[in-house]
């Protein structure tokens, strides 16, 4: 306009930074209906201040970008979930307890090297917690934000696990997908893919997967092109690798390469201070889904402490579901666990609850009492002088009986 700029602004700001050198942020001004904040700045060249310049924002023009910004971080956030969600993997340190010492030096060592990039094998018997030690370490890591894959080794053949894990081009095979498909080892670009039961593995399998490991890069089924890759390698076995490659069922160079953070989860027997508290985790867990308010009496703590749990904790929580259901009252006694836990008890060589001993005797003169009446329930209710009811619970819970014994 060709005037000083306190004739057009008698309030301008610029002057002032022009004096000072320092900036100004954030000034709220209006003109007219217009609302606007601004940002003033210095301009130097080199060590000399030459000027000042005004950057304007309208208002409305900010609550946009917020509105943008705020969309954006809803997507964002709503993406990061879905891909935990998708990815598999749920569970942190948190979930998993720890309150012998051998459990707690297990977590710590584990929660260490979570953040380290490096391919880690958990070694531990069934039922010890191998893949939710995994997914924690997934979760504490830097690629929590990118796919958890987890596999089974042990569940398919040799030449269906290839084309899992690599995927294959078209025509690979008779029955191949048009267009073929993406193996687990490129779905857990970025992220984490555990190998469970690396173990069972075909040996011809391993030397490409070493090659995999050493290379980080992979080539479809029926492909030519090496495909680079970015995951890391969590294994798991419950048995002694070491054993596996003297007898040549696994490769020792595979072996010094999926091992290089091994962890050893200790079995449930040697842990004991964990077992009641496991214990209690799954009972209040059925308190929401049976509607009753579950705890073990003090016999049934003793109970549990003193098995061998060779199942671990998959086979503690097997059997709290099952005292559970098999429980007249709200309150888990010995009587209500399967016969084969309560006959672990020491210098106990027949400790065979009564009530578990009336359920065997009743359900096979019910069975018995079927085979003679052509399995008519309604006749043999009014023979033993039972409702039909009660006739079909003492069947279920004679049942129920004899899975535990086969199962436990």
């Amino acid at each position: 306009m060709g005037k000083p700029i306190y004739n057009v602004r008698p309030g301008a700001k610029l002057p002032k930074v022009i004096e000072t050198g320092k900036p100004i942020f954030g000034l709220l001004r209006k003109e007219g209906s217009q609302e606007y904040f601004v940002n003033i700045y210095p301009i130097n060249d080199e060590d000399k201040l030459t000027g000042a310049i005004s950057i304007v924002t309208f208002l409305n023009d900010a609550r946009v970008i917020k509105e943008t910004l705020e969309d954006l971080d809803k997507q964002r956030r709503f993406l990061n979930r879905r891909i935990k969600e998708s990815n598999g993997a749920h569970y942190t340190f948190d979930d998993i307890v720890a309150i012998s010492e051998k459990s707690k030096a297990t977590k710590r060592f584990a929660k260490k090297i979570a953040g380290s990039p490096v391919d880690v094998l958990i070694q531990g018997e069934t039922g010890t917690g191998k893949e939710l030690y995994a997914q924690s370490i997934h979760n504490e890591s830097d690629r929590n934000m990118y796919p958890f894959v987890a596999v089974n080794c042990s569940t398919f053949t040799k030449d269906i696990l290839e084309s899992e894990l690599f995927g294959y081009d078209e025509g690979s095979f008779t029955g191949a997908i048009k267009g073929g498909k993406i193996g687990l080892l490129e779905a857990a670009e970025g992220g984490t893919i555990f190998l469970d039961e690396i173990s069972e593995m075909d040996v011809n399998l391993q030397s490409k997967l070493l090659r995999v490991l050493q290379e980080r890069k992979i080539r479809r089924v029926g492909g030519h092109k090496e495909i680079p890759i970015n995951v890391r390698v969590i294994s798991a076995c419950n048995v002694n690798l070491n054993d596996y490659i003297s007898k040549g069922k696994f490769r020792e160079d595979l072996f010094y390469r999926i091992s290089t953070i091994p962890i050893s989860i200790h079995p449930l027997r040697e842990r004991e201070e964990d077992i009641i508290v496991l214990a209690n985790i799954f009972i209040n867990a059925l308190k929401t889904r049976l509607k009753r308010d579950l705890s073990l009496s003090h016999n049934s703590e003793k109970l549990l402490k003193n098995y061998s749990w060779p199942g671990n904790i998959r086979e503690l929580k097997n059997i709290i579901e099952f005292s559970a259901v098999m429980s007249d009252d709200d309150i888990l006694d010995i009587g209500d666990f399967p016969p084969k836990i309560v006959n672990s008890l020491k210098h106990a060589p027949n400790n065979t609850p009564l009530k578990m001993r009336k359920i065997e005797f009743e359900g096979k003169e019910i069975l018995r009492e079927l085979d003679a009446n052509g399995q008519n329930k309604i006749k043999v209710s009014e023979i033993l002088g039972i409702s039909l009811a009660s006739l079909y619970n003492k069947i279920n819970l004679y049942n129920n009986l004899e899975k535990s014994q086969n199962k436990f």
